[in-house]
């Protein structure tokens, strides 16, 4: 991704190659207005200039980041202004890093339950199986982890 896109009239197959991205995906960023309309061809052929694979390229660093999609456009918004202070930019990473956060002590925490119950496993029959024991009764982990609380199908 680090590879710069060199790009005159590229068409969308071609964009999508060079960074890697899905030209659905790209079609979607368009439709959502991440991406500015591309440029036509006589025959109607989407045609991408280098603003485009810029464009392209931010917004698939963020998602590789794990912002969603409302604070890539405010990022997209900031970018567009460059004489704008980048206070919301900062605000919108350190939220970001804040969910990374979160979310990574609720892995660990799955991966402490997964672990717990591979080795609580006796390696039987499926009928004495702790995991698929565990799995049909929550009530049986070690620990609260996400997910915890009532089933949206029990309630």
């Amino acid at each position: 991704m680090t590879e710069k896109i060199r790009t005159a009239g590229l068409t969308i197959g071609v964009l999508a190659r060079r960074a890697a991205t899905k030209v659905p995906t790209i079609r979607y960023y368009e439709t959502i207005g991440l991406m500015p309309e591309p440029f036509r061809s006589e025959g109607n052929q989407r045609l991408y200039d280098p603003r485009h694979a810029s464009r392209l390229l931010f917004i698939r660093h963020a998602r590789e980041l794990g912002f969603p999609i409302d604070a890539i456009r405010s990022l997209l918004d900031l970018a567009d202004q460059p004489e704008r202070p980048c206070e919301d930019a900062d605000r919108l990473a350190s939220e970001q890093l804040e969910a990374v956060r979160r979310r990574i002590v609720r892995l660990r925490a799955l991966e402490s339950e997964l672990q717990r119950m591979i080795e609580s496993c006796r390696r039987g029959r499926a009928a004495e199986c702790r995991v698929i024991e565990t799995l049909g009764n929550h009530d049986l982990c070690a620990d609260d982890h996400p997910g915890d609380g009532e089933s949206p199908i029990t309630r």
